[in-house]
C-alpha cells in the first residue's frame, strides 16, 4: 500500500463519528449495515452519516453496495489489514 494511502486512510479515521462508524462496521463483519441502522445506532443525523461514510470510502476504509431500496455499508478488511501492515513495517523502522 502506498504511504499516500495509509496516510489518506488513517486521516479518514481521525474523526470521532468516522472512527465510530467503522469501529461499528468491523464489529459487525463482512455482511454490513444499511446506513439507516449505522445512524439510528450511532445518533448521527443522516446528512452528516452520509458525508462521513463518502469520506471513509474514499479512503478505501468502506464498500457500499445497493440491496433494493438500501445501502448497506461494510469495513472493507483488506485495506483495513493494510493500513495496519503498513504501520506494523513503520514501527519496525523507528
Amino acid at each position: 500500500m502506498e504511504t499516500k494511502d495509509v496516510i489518506g486512510a488513517l486521516a479518514a479515521l481521525a474523526q470521532e463519528s468516522r472512527l465510530a462508524v467503522f469501529r461499528l462496521l468491523v464489529e459487525i463483519g463482512p455482511g454490513g449495515l444499511p446506513v439507516g441502522r449505522i445512524g439510528e445506532t450511532l445518533g448521527i443525523a443522516p446528512a452528516t452519516l452520509s458525508f462521513h461514510i463518502k469520506e471513509l470510502t474514499r479512503a478505501g476504509l468502506v464498500a457500499t453496495q445497493q440491496q433494493g431500496r438500501h445501502i448497506y455499508c461494510s469495513a472493507d478488511f483488506d485495506t483495513m489489514n493494510a493500513v495496519l501492515e503498513e504501520g506494523g513495517k513503520f514501527a519496525a523502522e523507528v
